[in-house]
């Protein structure tokens, strides 16, 4: 399909001005984390480092940090597991209520977070306290894994559909067994689609809020401090240097799962 010079610069002045409504408040970010000013003034008249070196000196940010690591990590493991295990369920075998349970697994991530957070902080009051088990680290991870496991999931289910089941006969009918088979075929044709959800996983869970609110107790992970930080206007400098790192940190996981899955549309095993 072609288009007239026309509609060619009518489509492209749409997606500048929709990178410029995404983007700017990004980049008014950035250059405000080098404002010499305490306070929001633009233009800066002047740029410095001095906020950069005091949020990497700040104790609060560093652990903050390690809490968010922890979190994501967790809640990636836990999404890699059950979400790969869950597609590979769905791809390959047919049993009663798939479908239905494939919504079910689907649907926390279109739920309003606050809603999300709502619901699993009731249930943890009502299951985990009464055990002892206290609001703290695991009930983040818990909390983020919920929404994490639907990235997981997926991107392992347009991988196995991709995967051609011959693979998988041939390998059974040459005398290897389960696990040789998962070890030596299925898993190097997902790897990559496992990697990219890994890493998407990741980085929602980095920077979840609401979520977290409602899950976190007394812990505090890095966005959980950042806004804490809003209502100080002498620390604003310093949380525009976090929500810079926090961009950087969120971004590069997708950047890169997008590189893992580009050019992945052929089914593997369908020959050359």
């Amino acid at each position: 399909m072609t288009f007239s010079k026309r509609a060619r610069v009518m489509f492209a002045s749409i997606a500048a001005i929709a990178l410029a409504f995404i983007y700017t408040p990004l980049i008014v970010v950035l250059v405000n984390s080098f404002n010499v000013s305490k306070v929001f003034s633009w233009p800066p008249r002047r740029f410095t480092l001095s906020w950069w070196d005091k949020a990497l000196v700040n104790h609060g940010v560093r652990e903050a940090v390690l809490t968010s690591v922890k979190a994501g990590l967790g809640a990636t493991a836990i999404a890699l597991v059950l979400g790969s295990t869950f597609a590979a369920a769905v791809v390959r075998y047919h049993w009663f209520g798939r479908d239905a349970l494939s919504l079910v697994v689907i649907l926390p991530i279109a739920l309003p977070g606050i809603v999300t957070g709502i619901a699993l902080n009731s249930a943890f009051r009502t299951v985990l306290v009464p055990l002892g088990i206290s609001f703290g680290l695991f009930t983040v991870v818990l909390g983020h894994a919920t929404f994490c496991i639907v990235v997981v999931f997926n991107n392992a289910v347009a991988r196995f559909r991709r995967l051609s089941p011959s693979l998988v006969e041939a390998s059974m009918d040459l005398g290897a067994d389960a696990f040789q088979t998962f070890r030596r075929v299925v898993l190097p044709n997902i790897a990559t689609a496992l990697l990219a959800g890994g890493m998407l996983a990741f980085a929602l869970s980095f920077d979840e809020v609401i979520v977290t609110t409602f899950t976190a107790g007394q812990q505090t992970t890095l966005p959980i401090w950042m806004l804490s930080e809003l209502v100080r206007p002498r620390q604003r400098p310093v949380t525009n240097v976090v929500a810079v790192f926090v961009i950087v940190a969120t971004f590069l996981p997708i950047l890169a799962a997008y590189y893992l899955t580009e050019g992945k549309d052929t089914v593997a095993g369908s020959g050359k």
